[in-house]
């Protein structure tokens, strides 16, 4: 499977320049992208300060508003497009081969879009001390990836429901109609299970997603807080 990549780094160019090492954090993301044979082609979403560290085969879009009207603009920079692999540019600890085991898992279903999800676990083994956010499912205790890999074709109608979803954030009654009563029972309960989530999120954004859960921790380790960055710089630098 071979597919576009888009890097959102947002609106404030200061968080995406943030030295780790020898190079901004974006480099880290873009490069472990580079080095993906799966990765065809490559732009990056965000303010045209970024163009003086860019290489000169990644394309530069501007931000939009909002993070779903970034990946919007990021889809445009490709034309002929089938499959897109939407990744944050605050994932400095990011590697080739996560990338590329990620792409590989998604052939294993059909689907329109697909989620990476680690355990609590694995990312505990490979990162003592390491503070996610994580969810507790039937079937364990997870944190969500930074990344997503979607059809092109079904982007539009994702982002259009994402909108909606988005501007009911601030109305806990409308969204929580709009989720579900036996959904909201099951996750307070802790019945809640992988199949569920994929079933809700399909009905919810139009498209049928599924979550793959990945082996690669860096996957979910973005950069958010100061003990993050310490991490990613005592990782990368030593």
């Amino acid at each position: 499977m071979l597919v576009d990549a888009i890097i959102l780094a947002g609106d404030k160019e200061e968080r995406a320049l943030t030295p780790i090492g020898s190079k901004p954090m974006i480099l880290w993301v873009l490069e472990a992208l580079k080095a993906c044979k799966s990765i065809r082609r490559i732009a990056v979403v965000g303010p045209s300060k970024l163009a003086t560290i860019l290489p000169r085969d990644t394309l530069l879009m501007p931000p939009g508003e909002t993070t779903v009207d970034s990946a919007l603009n990021g889809a445009a920079a490709f034309p002929k497009k089938k499959w897109l692999l939407l990744v944050t540019a605050d994932i400095p600890l990011l590697k080739p081969v996560a990338v590329q085991d990620f792409l590989v898992r998604c052939t294993k279903k059909q689907a329109d879009f697909y989620y990476p999800i680690v355990s609590r676990e694995r990312s505990e083994a490979s990162y003592p001390g390491v503070k996610r956010t994580y969810v507790r499912l039937r079937e364990g205790t997870f944190t969500g990836g930074n990344m997503a890999l979607i059809k092109a074709e079904a982007l539009v109608n994702c982002a259009s429901k994402g909108q909606e979803l988005v501007r009911l954030r601030k109305s806990p009654l409308a969204l929580s109609h709009l989720i579900g009563l036996k959904f909201i029972i099951k996750f307070l309960t802790r019945q809640l299970t992988i199949e569920d989530v994929e079933e809700n999120f399909s009905r919810l954004l139009g498209v049928k997603g599924v979550g793959v859960v990945t082996p690669y921790p860096e996957i979910g380790i973005d950069i958010d807080k100061e003990s993050d960055l310490k991490l990613a710089r005592r990782t990368l630098i030593s």
